[in-house]
């Protein structure tokens, strides 16, 4: 039970964190127009996770580009729940900002207009008018940012690791028990992943449908 909460747990904390930075990266790129940006923030989605694993092992390590930041105050992130986090937020990231920016774009451009025309301001239009009506866009690229994050398995292996009861997710306690040989194990953590990503793409369809 401990793998599976903490499993969902971290997916959960990473989900909210890519949540509020995709939404506001999309405003951003849609308000400045910016196809620079638009390429960064998709990256991480064609990266190998390897590639994305080692650069936040210089990004987060102690001996890495802030090491001597890190060390200054005594932090330790690498094989910590934290860079678990960490790897599982920036490989979803892209889900769910394609997912927000898709549905910034389809608002309807005669609603802001009117919505301008009474008065409101840049931000309230976003919170009143552009928020609600991408809704479902919204939840839908939740729920696939937070499959993606629970599926995560390259980069968290190699900023986390695979510590038993700290860090071990589904995916890596997967990998740990066909190394050993434990295919009942395995088996079973499979079939596991598997109900809980068919319970999360009916979800999806569902928000999608109702678009």
């Amino acid at each position: 039970m401990e793998l599976i909460s903490n499993s969902i747990l971290f997916a959960i904390v990473a989900s909210i964190f890519t949540f509020i930075l995709a939404i506001l990266a999309a405003r951003v790129v849609l308000k400045r127009e910016s196809r620079i940006l638009d390429i960064l923030f998709t990256l991480p989605m064609v990266l190998p996770p390897t590639v994305i694993g080692f650069l936040l092992l210089i990004v987060l390590g102690n001996k890495g580009v802030f090491g001597g930041f890190y060390n200054s105050l005594n932090i330790q992130i690498l094989f910590t729940p934290t860079a678990n986090i960490i790897a599982a937020t920036v490989v979803s990231f892209p889900i769910m900002y394609k997912s927000a920016y898709a549905a910034f774009k389809s608002v309807n451009e005669d609603c802001i207009l009117v919505s301008k025309t009474l008065g409101l301001s840049d931000g309230e239009i976003f919170r009143k008018i552009t928020l609600p009506l991408s809704k479902y866009g919204l939840v839908s690229g939740l729920i696939l940012s937070f499959s993606r994050a629970l599926g995560e398995f390259g980069a968290t292996m190699m900023v986390s690791g695979n510590i038993k009861g700290k860090t071990q997710t589904l995916s890596t306690a997967i990998y740990t028990a066909v190394q050993a040989g434990n295919y009942d194990r395995a088996y079973m953590l499979v079939l596991l992943v598997i109900a809980i990503s068919t319970v999360l793409i009916f979800l999806t369809i569902f928000f999608t449908e109702k678009k």
